[in-house]
């Protein structure tokens, strides 16, 4: 339909990461925003990471345990990224420490020319950016 504004009626969005430990992953999202792992068990198949209680947000994360999960290769390489988290924030600088301290790392390759986000990987592999506006 053309123009039109109807929705298959979603009334949640979630953005699910494959890796090969879900709650390892699930606990690094909530260490570096601040949210909650609904598992942490060491078997665990899905785990969400979801806001504080009380606090929404437009879409959780999710972490799905996948047997033989291979990282992405970004920029060049035979696995690609496939898709990534961005994170806006004030201060890339101020933010920087606490994703690292959350088990991030610094992606050797940083394509923003004017520095307005830098590109980090998980501890599975996956790309995210802290930007700026």
């Amino acid at each position: 339909m053309t123009g039109s504004t109807a929705s298959i009626g979603a009334t949640k969005y979630v953005f699910a990461l494959d890796c090969p430990d879900a709650s390892a992953l699930a606990a690094f999202y909530a260490r570096l925003l601040g949210w909650r792992a609904s598992d942490t068990s060491p078997d665990a198949e899905w785990v969400d990471v979801r806001p504080p209680e009380g606090e929404s947000a437009a879409f959780w994360i999710a972490c799905q345990r996948v047997e033989d999960h291979r990282a992405p290769e970004w920029p060049d390489g035979p696995i690609p990224q496939q898709a990534h988290l961005d994170f806006y924030v004030a201060s890339i600088a101020d933010s920087t420490p606490h994703a690292l301290a959350a088990g991030a790392r610094k992606h050797e390759y940083q394509p923003s020319p004017d520095g307005h986000f830098v590109v980090f990987l998980d501890p599975a592999g996956h790309p995210f950016c802290l930007c700026e506006e």
